[in-house]
């Protein structure tokens, strides 16, 4: 006879394998997400197939260079071009199917691979126009590895903003002890923000320099420096970057010279020393100050006494008095300085009115503005602003009180014909993503060829104004088929913990204010593998500014989580059915995760 005890173990025992068989199906269910079968391919793809393949079940290379001309766009015209494009994918002997044709589940392979990305991967725009002609990849304080604060100055976030394609790189240049800093350190002046050596950064801007593009790297100073520190700079980037470094061949240059001319080339801008600083002797040197700056000052910029014993708690012998306050900082008065020489992209006017300010000098320049003078100058002075970009170059940064290296929608200076749009590398968000977007354009080399009406010579009333109702020129159709590798790339739990995710697809069009809308797919509930096979027209009156924003969520109750984003510039995308790949929250690409989209322009009547 069983005792009430051992009556309790049998029952005990009999939940627990309940539970273990429960907790077995659980994951199985979710280890064979990996396994679940994908839907076949979209009907518009199985038609396209057999309408190239002329009903067959092979698709012959005759035929697939028919499809890839015809459908695609491609503009190839031998097979000889077509093996160049997918060498790697059509090889003899890998199969007897593909020595004789595609097959439809080949095909599908095909549209699916990376080769057949929405955009061109090498440099397509004229290269040869005057660098006021292009939109520039920008970056601002490029040595701060957080916030404007309180974060350190390093040159780590320099060498990544080159490896992503910035062309222009930020320094804040102010005097340090010699022996510390080899007489020059960059730091945002003001504020808490650790030093890092001057010499350091123009090392690794001269290794990385060239990482991912040949194009021209432009170093925008922001210049606190003595006339002898001046020197010192003008020797150290001498020195450092040797034949690298572009001397201008004039002091007057009534039109900048060309990217294509510029390739492997660092280029200085700044404002040029005041001739007054020639012969002045100064007593010291203002430190943590703004007089130089062309920039409005932080938003939370700390008092002097409050930075002065940071500093001195930092490194006591930073600023001590045997540092540049001593005897030997006397004006150099043998002749020309070489650091006025440096400047092949002089700053402008920085005070005056904004009509002064924006005057043709003949010479060419460039100006800083903040978002915020931006926004202001575009209401009254929007044509001025346009016409001074076609020659000089404008340049626009944070406003003060982005402490959290946060960053405004780019678009306020780019329809403006803005060439630098200063940003905060470190400051995530979607702003950066429509950035990242913008310079995927044109190969990705971190120069984007104007608009020709933004470049154009016209009369004020014909002059593009992004704030004008225009008809519409384009009409762009955005087909999303399905979505695939979340299953590879994420754990079985990140987006639900006992379910798979419900994806959905947000697909936006941001540029001017008329083009600018949002669509969203319906949700596709507990599926890794997305069908949606859903289309979005979009009318576009500026498609030459137009980017299409792609974003991936999974639906929840509360907050929706984050599951892939993309961001194209709508003038470079290629026709036909692409596979487009999605980035993370920072805009590093996703190992896996993509969607199958198709894109269609159609001309507009009314146009």
């Amino acid at each position: 006879m069983k005792t009430e005890k051992s009556r309790g173990s049998v029952s005990k025992g009999r939940v627990r394998k309940k539970v273990e068989k429960y907790m077995v199906k659980f994951l199985n269910l979710l280890t064979k997400k990996g396994e679940a079968q994908k839907a076949e391919p979209p009907l518009d793809i199985k038609e396209a197939f057999s309408k190239f393949a002329r009903g067959g079940n092979l698709l012959k290379k005759d035929q697939f260079l028919q499809f890839m001309v015809e459908h695609q766009g491609e503009n190839i015209s031998t097979l000889e071009d077509l093996d160049k494009i997918v060498e790697n994918f059509l090889q003899v002997g890998k199969s007897t199917t593909k020595r004789q044709g595609l097959s439809l589940s080949d095909f599908m392979d095909f549209l699916l691979h990376n080769f057949n990305d929405p955009l061109k991967d090498e440099v397509h725009h004229d290269m040869n126009d005057p660098l006021s002609h292009y939109f520039m990849y920008t970056g601002h304080n490029s040595y701060l590895t957080g916030n404007q604060l309180t974060s350190g100055s390093s040159d780590e976030p320099i060498i990544e903003a080159l490896k992503q394609g910035v062309r222009v790189i930020e320094l804040d240049l102010w005097p340090s002890k010699a022996s510390i800093n080899d007489g020059i350190k960059v730091v945002h002046g003001r504020t808490l923000t650790t030093p890092v050596p001057a010499s350091k950064c123009l090392n690794s801007i001269k290794e990385y320099a060239f990482y991912k593009s040949d194009y021209p790297v432009i170093l925008t100073l922001e210049d606190h420096l003595t006339p002898k520190h001046q020197d010192i700079f003008a020797e150290m980037a001498t020195a450092i970057f040797g034949e690298m470094l572009y001397f201008p061949h004039s002091d007057y240059l009534t039109e900048f010279p060309s990217p294509e001319s510029l390739k492997k080339r660092i280029i200085i801008s700044t404002n040029p020393p005041k001739e007054s600083q020639q012969s002045d002797s100064i007593s010291k040197p203002v430190l943590n100050g703004i007089e130089h700056s062309e920039e409005e000052p932080c938003g939370m910029q700390l008092p002097d006494s409050v930075v002065k014993l940071k500093n001195e708690d930092q490194n006591a012998s930073d600023e001590d008095q045997d540092d540049i306050y001593t005897s030997d900082n006397k004006p150099n008065q043998q002749g020309p300085r070489k650091y006025k020489h440096l400047i092949a992209i002089p700053g402008g006017k920085s005070k005056g009115s904004m009509k002064d300010r924006l005057k043709d000098d003949n010479k060419v320049r460039r100006l800083s503005l903040s978002e915020k003078k931006l926004i202001s100058a575009s209401e009254f002075h929007a044509t001025d602003i346009i016409r001074f970009t076609q020659k000089n170059i404008l340049r626009v940064y944070p406003k003060g009180e982005r402490v959290q290296s946060s960053n405004f929608k780019p678009f306020l200076g780019w329809l403006y014909g803005a060439q630098m749009v200063a940003f905060n590398m470190q400051g995530h968000g979607k702003s950066l993503r429509l950035m990242q977007g913008m310079f995927r354009a044109n190969g990705g080399c971190g120069y984007v060829k104007k608009p020709e009406f933004m470049i154009r010579t016209l009369p004020d009333e014909d002059m593009f104004d992004p704030k004008r109702t225009m008809p519409v020129k384009q009409i762009l159709k955005v087909k999303v088929y399905r979505g695939d590798g979340w299953s590879s790339d994420f754990s079985a739990t990140h987006f639900d913990r006992f379910s798979p995710p419900d994806f959905y697809t947000k697909v936006c069009i941001v540029g001017v204010p008329a083009d600018s809308v949002k669509r969203k797919t319906s949700v596709k509930m507990d599926t890794w593998y997305p069908v949606w096979d859903e289309e979005f027209a979009f009318k576009l009156r500026v498609p030459e500014l137009g980017l299409l924003r792609i974003e991936v969520k999974d639906k929840d109750k509360g907050k929706d989580d984050f599951a892939g984003q993309t961001c194209l510039p709508v003038s470079e995308l290629r026709h036909g059915f692409r596979s487009v790949p999605l980035y993370d929250r920072k805009g590093k690409k996703l190992n896996s995760v993509k969607l199958l989209m198709r894109f269609m322009f159609e001309t507009s009547n009314k146009f």
